[in-house]
């Protein structure tokens, strides 16, 4: 009998890199979700809000969800459902450009919008 490997959809927080100065270790959502979606990166002063687009959805079974993200990690919400339950798809050692609501199962690219440097 043949094994049959099924792939495992690995779901890691998101994180976004600034998109003025590059720097990913620096940036915080720095809201709430009843009010916006506004981030800011403490190296350079820049804000910028984080949009979600939806590119598909996942019909397969999602095993176990990792837990929540801490409420000051990048976020958006989700263009289909709303939810801020979004994680990025880790699918080897460099991360993909797709993320996941895992409330609703949309794929989802996310975009910067309203961004205003700092220094």
């Amino acid at each position: 009998m043949a094994a049959i490997l099924v792939k495992v959809m690995v779901l890691t927080p998101i994180v976004v890199a600034c998109p003025h100065c590059g720097s990913t270790s620096d940036v915080t959502y720095s809201c709430k979700p009843e009010c916006c979606f506004n981030h800011v990166c403490a190296q350079c002063y820049t804000t910028f809000e984080l949009v979600t687009r939806r590119i598909g959805e996942v019909t397969d079974d999602l095993g176990p969800l990792p837990p929540d993200p801490d409420s000051s990690n990048p976020t958006a919400a989700c263009a289909r459902c709303g939810e801020c339950r979004i994680f990025a798809i880790c699918d080897g050692p460099t991360p993909s450009q797709q993320y996941l609501c895992v409330s609703c199962k949309t794929l989802l690219a996310l975009d910067y919008s309203e961004i205003a440097p700092g220094k």
